[in-house]
């Protein structure tokens, strides 16, 4: 099967959303924001990091397009663009948790982090 052009340019696209969602801080912020939007202030203080740190790391989501912003006074609110963007992180979810637990190293893992 020869790949069209348009198909190599639909997997550099999907790549370069990979890599933006590739940093556990971004899966943090975005199983954050899976039930509605939050302010920078509160993501922060949920992931105990500095707002600087939040804040590059939404800037990030924001450039790909996987968050969206609302201002509100001097608050800056996030939410995810595309619900299907949580759906599909939970889908390599229960795929990793699924290799973890055929390989037996699920159990180690879950020792490990409690």
């Amino acid at each position: 099967m020869t790949l069209t052009e348009e198909d190599k340019r639909i997997f550099d696209l999907h790549a370069r959303i990979c890599r933006t969602l590739a940093h556990p801080k971004r899966l943090e912020i975005l199983n954050l924001l899976r039930d509605g939007e939050l302010p920078v202030s509160q993501l922060a203080k949920q992931m105990g990091v500095s707002l600087a740190n939040v804040s590059q790391h939404l800037a990030i989501l924001r450039d790909k397009g996987v968050v969206m912003t609302r201002r509100e006074g001097v608050s800056i609110y996030y939410r995810v663009a595309d619900p299907r963007i949580i759906q599909a992180c939970d889908l390599m979810r229960d795929v990793l948790f699924e290799q973890l637990a055929r390989s037996g190293h699920l159990a180690q893992i879950m020792q490990e982090g409690g």
